[in-house]
Order: structure tokens, then sequence, then C-alpha cells
């Protein structure tokens, strides 16, 4: 009986950590991508546009949405 328990939250703690990693990495990318324009160098890709801010969030979006999709169709998420 305590090793059936055992495997139950084995299997249990398995799945909330495979969702947890899933989340921190679809989390990172927009991150990453937010962190390269919050430097101090020239000649960034769309830097000189006045709604470089609006453009890059909604590209960090899309990323972020299109690793979820592809997650949840793998059966990670």
């Amino acid at each position: 009986m305590t090793q059936a328990f055992a495997t139950i939250i084995s299997n249990n703690f398995n799945l909330v950590m495979k969702f947890l990693a899933s989340v921190t990495i679809i989390i990172a990318v927009p991150t990453m991508i937010a962190s390269f324009y919050g430097m101090n160098v020239l000649n960034l890709p769309l830097s000189d546009k006045p709604l470089a801010f609006e453009t890059i969030f909604g590209i960090s979006v899309m990323i972020s949405v299109a690793m979820g999709l592809l997650m949840w169709k793998k059966k990670i998420f």
C-alpha cells in the first residue's frame, strides 16, 4: 500500500515538474527578446520606428503562443 502511494505521488510530481518546466521555457523567450532590446547598443532593428515597442511585444507574444501551441500539440504542456 505504501509503495502504491509513493508511485502516485512520484507520478504527480513528475507531471507538475514537466508543466513548470514548459511554462518556464515559454516565459523565457519574451524575457530574452526584451533583454536584448533593453541593452544600450546601437543599430538594433526597429530602433528608429515609433511603434517599435508594440511591434517587438507582438512578436514576443506570437512566439510564446506558437511555442505553447507546439507544446500542447506534443502533449508536453
